[in-house]
């Protein structure tokens, strides 16, 4: 008898599992019909790989398809690697999140520098000027990091006293990645390539540089206003490292996910709580580290879009239920995929979640 149940009940989740598929399958499938582009998917549920599929080319010229090995741009999903190497350096006591940006910057006015501190930065609360509102409207050369260093470095004024409210800043992650260089006196993505993806085995997981030849690499894409797809794979903001500029795959992403899950370099959830992340204003989400996130008892939902010329991506992962959603596309302006997919997880009661992600998203922008 015992058998016999348990047969039944495998069939069951097999006839489940292939409805899921099925459904998922339908719908990304219409969404990206006739694009051309796409992009790749994975859910997984206690442990177990409910779905993992890509979709369309990652090279549109080359007919080269993408698939779950294929590397997308990650764009501020990258910020997460820069608040962990951020992490690693407060745990070697070499800097500290009460640190002011004084002790890094001293070329700075001191209106910036000596009211910001590196915990403002993780939490997007330091009210740092957007660097993208200060670059030259007729610059053509990408800016790196070092360069949002020097503007910033020109300006006396804030949005806000730090800590005192949240403006998502690509300016601060930026700056972060600078204070790692100054701190280690290593290039910023040298740091974290030894210190992040060498001992985790991230071995498809790259820092973009125009010069390197990166294997499996997705194309970016958009719409133009005719509705025809378009190569739109870099922008004069889009070479910066600390804010965004990792390539990764869903697999590389899923062992760094594991490393979250199993506290193999740190534990995610006690350095929130250092950091001082406060509620956003009129809404449960909360932000540090590189996570928009909400905490009851001791539940946490944690998520993250990336948006850049030609990407649209979005993790969210929900620890003590055991499940991880990542889709990344190589198509700009595309996050409505989301909402279809999480739809579809809904109706098949994988999620019942209440993540406000269409909150989280808007306040990236």
């Amino acid at each position: 008898m015992r058998f016999i149940l348990l047969l039944c009940l495998l069939l069951a989740q097999n006839v489940l599992g292939q409805s899921l598929k099925k459904s998922l399958d339908s719908t990304i499938s219409h969404h990206f019909a006739g694009k051309e582009a796409g992009g790749a998917f994975m859910i997984i549920e206690n442990t177990k790989l409910l779905y993992e599929k890509g979709f369309g080319f990652a090279d549109i010229s080359q007919k080269l398809a993408n698939t779950p090995f294929t590397n997308f741009r990650l764009a501020s999903m990258s910020k997460q690697f820069t608040a962990a190497a951020i992490v690693l350096l407060e745990k070697k006591g070499l800097i500290s999140y009460e640190d002011k940006l004084s002790k890094f910057f001293p070329q700075f006015d001191g209106v910036v520098s000596n009211r910001i501190k590196i915990k403002h930065l993780l939490t997007h609360s330091s009210g740092v000027l957007d660097y993208e509102s200060l670059i030259p409207p007729n610059r053509q050369i990408q800016i790196k990091d070092a360069d949002v260093v020097s503007l910033i470095a020109t300006e006396n004024k804030l949005y806000f006293e730090p800590g005192t409210e949240f403006r998502y800043s690509n300016s601060g992650y930026c700056l972060l990645a600078q204070i790692i260089e100054v701190t280690t006196g290593i290039p910023f993505d040298l740091f974290v390539t030894e210190n992040i993806f060498k001992p985790l085995k991230l071995k498809n997981t790259y820092y973009y540089n125009v010069h390197s030849k990166m294997p499996l690499r997705a194309l970016g894409y958009a719409l133009n206003p005719s509705n025809q797809v378009i190569l739109a794979d870099q922008s004069v903001t889009s070479a910066t490292k600390g804010d965004g500029c990792i390539y990764t795959n869903l697999k590389d992403f899923q062992v760094w996910n594991e490393s979250l899950v199993n506290n193999t370099l740190f534990n995610l959830f006690e350095e929130l709580q250092k950091v001082q992340a406060n509620a956003l204003p009129n809404s449960p989400l909360k932000y540090g580290l590189g996570w928009f996130f909400t905490q009851q008892d001791k539940t946490w939902e944690l998520y993250h879009s990336g948006s850049t010329s030609g990407f649209s991506n979005g993790v969210l992962w929900l620890p003590q239920k055991k499940i991880l959603m990542i889709y990344l596309t190589n198509l700009a302006d595309n996050h409505v995929i989301e909402e279809k997919i999480i739809q579809v997880l809904k109706t098949h009661k994988i999620l019942n979640n209440t993540f406000d992600f269409r909150k989280a998203l808007s306040l990236t922008r």
